[in-house]
């Protein structure tokens, strides 16, 4: 708990928190007043914002900095925009964005991290749990979930499977990936920067990609599966056992 304070102190301390929630009201008041939809008082606006009319802010959502929100916008709810601008017709969902340029019609979220120097184009998908950083998405790329894109420059039309990691530091530089029009990056990739991926090529799920992909080329890079018959089951006889006297208790 914080120490007791003087009943002048608090007295103080109250009527700065009244200064500075009025002023950040009258600034909600005249977004409103300029055709924003805002509908809850829990957003905030710094001065400088620019915002066009017919957006629409939900709770929760912060607007610092140089920001600029397109017309058509939906932002929120419980989004933080610093220092960006996002274009028209893009929903933003319970994300970060700094000092990045967010194409139009755009679905960002939930849980984005999108990091400075971002720019994407026309269409971009970034999910849930997707970072990005000093990258740029061209037209239509989707990056659904679970995964990070940082140095990088992404061709039109390219599909992230869930959990690819452009690998762009190697403890001393960074290093950038370039992944050409209308490919496919499976599952778990690893992309070990300076790395190409060219047009229209695939990577296999599961691969560390070390070396460039030529297009329309299928890159894998992992072991061949071999199966040890019987190999699992003195492990799991004390597993299974445990796990069927648990079960056996709690049916009682």
């Amino acid at each position: 708990m914080p120490n007791p304070i003087s009943e002048q102190a608090r007295a103080a301390a109250l009527a700065q928190l009244d200064t500075a929630e009025a002023a950040r009201e009258d600034i909600l008041v005249q977004h409103i007043a300029n055709g924003v939809v805002i509908d809850s008082r829990t957003v905030q606006i710094d001065p400088e914002v620019v915002i066009a009319p017919g957006a629409v802010i939900l709770a929760g959502t912060i607007l610092r900095g140089k920001t600029v929100i397109g017309a058509g916008c939906v932002i929120g709810p419980n989004t933080l925009i610093e220092d960006s601008t996002v274009d028209e017709g893009t929903a933003v969902n319970a994300s970060q964005i700094y000092g990045s340029h967010i194409g139009p019609h755009n679905n960002i979220g939930p849980f984005t991290h999108v990091r400075v120097n971002t720019v994407t184009d026309y269409g971009v998908h970034l999910g849930a749990y997707v970072e990005t950083k000093n990258s740029n998405f061209a037209r239509g790329n989707t990056v659904s979930h679970l995964t990070y894109i940082g140095d990088s420059d992404v061709g039109k039309y390219c599909n992230f499977g869930c959990g690819t990691v452009t690998c762009n530091y190697d403890g001393k530089d960074k290093f950038r990936t370039q992944i050409g029009d209308y490919c496919f990056i499976g599952c778990n990739t690893n992309l070990v920067a300076p790395v190409k991926v060219g047009d229209g090529a695939y990577t296999a799920a599961g691969s560390t990609i070390t070396k460039d992909v030529p297009a329309q080329a299928l890159g894998i890079a992992r072991e061949r599966q071999t199966n040890l018959d019987g190999w699992a089951e003195p492990k799991m006889e004390a597993y299974i056992a445990k796990k069927q006297k648990l079960e056996n208790e709690q049916s009682k």
